[in-house]
């Protein structure tokens, strides 16, 4: 991987942060745009601009087949089974409530349960409450062993009324891998549906849904280098089919009448009310194309070689406390008796952008005993050396805490 050329591909990075040059260590939260990505949007915005599956004219046909493209590239990049099972949606939180309110909802009865984790995040927590308090489900947790979920975990709740586990294959503060083939075949002899939230494993891991035998799988194209207003729901062809919409308008049904009669599209366009995301589409479409030239085997063997080395040099320092060092993803720490958005802004004034928060899994202090951390998080395009400024910063804790306490 010839890392400086990649570093070219982000013009993000040659910009600066209060006079420093920016280290980009928030890639959880959202990644940086490669300019291949902004070019395809650039060009349908000022080439080929029309409406998709609206026109009858070679201008719209030129948009409905750069589209319906992206929708191959992205099931070529997960394995899917039919280009028929990508539904495009708004985002991976979107696409989490697509599931919830589409399929939770009409399928969960009173004394039904759903399995979740305390570490899992909102987008996969307070839609399944809400589903549980309109249907009478019960919202089972999982234990966590050492902050991952595990197969023995999920084993030790579930009963025969649980009837759905929704689980992230990578936490978002943890940064642990579930073991999701294990437990998608657990489910599966136990008529289980098994719901994975893919945001921070997509980016980063080969998927395939058809080895992992995935029934819904949720991730958002801004965290693996695409735009933001973006995401994915893949399904199952034949739970799709079972799933209901959740909004409906134009583009999503065949026909209907006066007498209140609807004919619905068929998977993926009966869940694509009104004129879809089109740039965010073409540019995610792109994304996969730029991570696939790069290879995702090679990305996930950067990655793991910066975390390892960060691991490294923090676990040198003795004035900060690492939350997860055995992951494979973010990096959760504080920096000892420093409250964490203080430490981001101590990061901040020394050009590193680290997220600091309860990063929208606010149940998880019920299992650390913190209530905020701070995460760093590396994408394929950091380097050793901006691994080794950031560790610099953290040193500087004990010069934050006299500077402002003496």
């Amino acid at each position: 991987m010839d890392i400086e050329k990649i570093r070219n591909d982000f013009p993000m990075l040659k910009t600066k942060m209060q006079g420093h040059d920016l280290i980009y260590l928030d890639n959880g939260a959202t990644t940086l745009k490669p300019k291949a990505v902004a070019d395809a949007i650039y060009e349908y915005l000022t080439c080929y601009s029309g409406n998709a599956h609206r026109g009858d004219y070679d201008l719209s046909h030129t948009v409905d087949t750069a589209f319906e493209n992206a929708r191959e590239d992205v099931r070529r990049f997960i394995n899917a089974k039919r280009v028929e099972e990508i539904v495009f949606t708004a985002g991976a939180t979107d696409s989490l409530n697509m599931v919830a309110y589409g399929y939770g909802l009409t399928h969960l009865h009173e004394g039904d349960e759903i399995i979740l984790n305390v570490a899992e995040h909102a987008s996969n927590t307070l839609p399944w409450f809400d589903v549980a308090k309109k249907t009478g489900a019960k919202i089972v947790y999982a234990p966590l062993t050492d902050g991952c979920v595990t197969l023995e975990g999920i084993k030790s709740v579930t009963t025969d009324k649980t009837k759905i586990i929704s689980v992230a294959i990578v936490s978002n503060v943890m940064g642990y891998v579930a073991p999701i083939k294990e437990i998608i075949k657990f489910a599966h002899e136990h008529d289980i549906i098994v719901v994975c939230d893919g945001a921070q494993s997509v980016p980063h891991h080969i998927t395939d849904v058809i080895a992992d035998d995935i029934d819904f799988l949720a991730f958002s194209g801004h965290k693996m280098c695409g735009p933001t207003g973006i995401g994915v729901l893949y399904g199952k062809y034949h739970l799709l089919d079972e799933t209901s919409p959740t909004r409906y308008g134009g583009g999503s049904n065949a026909r209907y009448k006066s007498n209140l009669e609807v004919d619905m599209k068929k998977p993926p366009y009966k869940f694509e009310s009104g004129t879809p995301n089109i740039e965010g589409a073409i540019g995610l479409g792109a994304a996969i194309r730029y991570l696939e030239g790069i290879g995702m085997k090679d990305i996930m063997e950067r990655e793991a070689k910066l975390r390892a080395y960060a691991i490294e040099k923090l676990k040198a320092l003795d004035n900060i406390t690492v939350y997860n060092e055995n992951g494979t993803g973010a990096i959760a720490f504080n920096i000892n008796n420093v409250f964490a958005q203080d430490g981001a802004s101590l990061f901040n004034a020394n050009g590193v952008a680290v997220r600091a928060g309860e990063h929208c899994a606010k149940l998880l202090d019920e299992y650390l005993g913190v209530r905020t951390t701070l995460r760093a998080s590396f994408y394929f395009y950091n380097t050793e050396e901006e691994i080794d400024a950031f560790v610099e910063v953290c040193k500087k804790g004990d010069d934050f805490l006299d500077a402002f306490f003496g």
